[in-house]
């Protein structure tokens, strides 16, 4: 047997184990000494007697375990905990190896990181006491949506957002959409991706972003009359599609979106890194096979089974739209700030004059007038890549304007003051008329002529 070195327990025993050879003591007071059996006692005299002071160690002390970690699997740990620029946490790591087919505990990775003398990527805080609220029963129940900002593609990379959604009752993620910045058409494309591929959900829980609630006080005369102040654009598709919205006060009531955004924060980087990913549009190719590994890492069984989801409605692409109610004019022109739109004649050439229609923006940039449920004028979507953002906004403004020649409008006056739009300003603006100096109104001083006398 090798030279070991022995243990404070070992060297407490071979005192009295040694006495008891020599005959100085009895085994039974031997036993009393060291807190063995009389038995036990005499066995490890006998190994003592037979092979010395090394007989006290175990058996199998100083063997290589036949269930240690295989050497070539150690090494993959080793290369990607050294990874230059992947830093993958213990629980990642794990994830990452058990997607090859290798079986390795979380513990066991943590055991070599310090072997190797590697910091933990995340210092890890004591537990805060707070109540849990209870997840929702069904999947679609309930859906979190919230974003945030981050370099997702590295450090040496600019930050940018990602806008998501995540199911309450299971906690997977169910969407993910990369905008520049936490805007009404990043909400609006995360939503259509969610009913299209999942269904429509009964709840949504954010924020109190102005893309959702309105936040003012400024109630109009037409809003007081109703009793309500009107939705948001983003409130007004909800509202169509009966979805409830449900809006926090504070980042810890949406604690669980929180949390997934954080845990993406920590892998989504390492994973890009890993898969030699470093344009944004490698990145949008990425997301869709990123989105069913999260669910199979961090996806728990709902407590009931029957899912709350319902079917997409029809024409979803015109509920996903931004809506603007119009009367139109005299020469049944539709008018919203920028441009205008040139109805074309009804049945029987008929005349929508006085009409009250509804121009809606689509996501893809299409612009519809309705009446009535019925769509009386299409127009296609701008050339180029197109912005969702509400007309008359401060953005809305700075964004490049549309083409006017498919449009076959007339380039009307840039005046937005407020309460008119551009188009209606210009088509209700006339020319006064000015009496001439021949007109009576003009005689100074006036006086009225006496009425003629009856004959007779």
């Amino acid at each position: 047997m090798k030279d070991l070195l022995m243990g404070v327990r070992d060297a407490q025993r071979l005192g009295p184990i040694r006495a008891a050879i020599e005959g100085k003591i009895t085994n039974g007071k031997g036993a009393e000494l060291t807190g063995l059996s009389v038995r036990q006692f005499k066995r490890l005299k006998a190994r003592v007697h037979r092979f010395g002071p090394q007989g006290l160690f175990h058996g199998n002390r100083g063997r290589v375990s036949p269930r240690r970690l295989a050497l070539a699997v150690r090494e993959q740990i080793v290369a990607l905990l050294q990874h230059p620029q992947a830093h993958l946490n213990d629980c990642h790591l794990r994830d990452v190896l058990a997607e090859r087919g290798l079986s390795v505990s979380a513990e066991t990775v943590r055991l070599i990181r310090r072997g190797l003398g590697l910091a933990p990527k995340r210092r890890h805080r004591p537990p805060r006491h707070h109540r849990r609220r209870l997840r929702a029963a069904r999947c679609g129940s309930m859906v979190l949506i919230d974003g945030s900002e981050f370099a997702w593609l590295g450090p040496q990379h600019p930050p940018f957002t990602l806008v998501g959604t995540l199911d309450d009752a299971t906690g997977e993620p169910l969407s993910l959409v990369r905008r520049a910045e936490e805007d009404l058409h990043g909400y609006t494309q995360v939503l259509h991706d969610l009913i299209t591929t999942w269904g429509v959900p009964e709840v949504l829980y954010g924020d109190r972003i102005g893309i959702a609630v309105r936040n003012g006080r400024h109630w109009t005369c037409t809003e007081e009359l109703e009793g309500r102040q009107r939705p948001t654009q983003f409130g007004q598709m909800l509202e169509e599609l009966g979805i409830r919205y449900i809006a926090a006060n504070s980042p810890e009531a949406k604690g669980r979106i929180e949390r997934n955004w954080q845990t993406l924060q920590d892998r989504l980087p390492a994973e890009v890194a890993l898969h030699d990913v470093h344009t944004l549009e490698q990145f949008d190719a990425f997301l869709p096979d990123f989105l069913p590994r999260c669910r199979a890492w961090f996806g728990i069984t709902p407590r009931e089974p029957d899912a709350a989801w319902r079917r997409a409605p029809h024409h979803l692409d015109r509920i996903l739209a931004c809506r603007y109610p119009r009367v139109v004019g005299r020469d049944n022109v539709v008018s919203i700030p920028g441009y205008t739109l040139q109805l074309p004649p009804g049945p029987f050439r008929c005349s929508y004059h006085r009409a009250r229609v509804e121009v809606r923006e689509l996501l893809d940039g299409r612009l519809l007038v309705l009446h009535k449920d019925r769509v009386l004028l299409e127009e296609p979507a701008p050339a180029g890549p197109f912005i969702l953002v509400p007309r008359g906004s401060a953005q809305a403004d700075r964004r490049p304007a549309r083409p006017s020649a498919p449009r076959q409008s007339v380039q009307l006056s840039e005046d937005r003051s407020p309460g008119f739009p551009a188009g209606d300003r210009a088509l209700l603006a006339k020319t006064p008329r000015r009496p001439t100096h021949e007109h009576p109104w003009k005689r100074r001083p006036f006086k009225p002529q006496p009425l003629p006398q009856p004959a007779g």
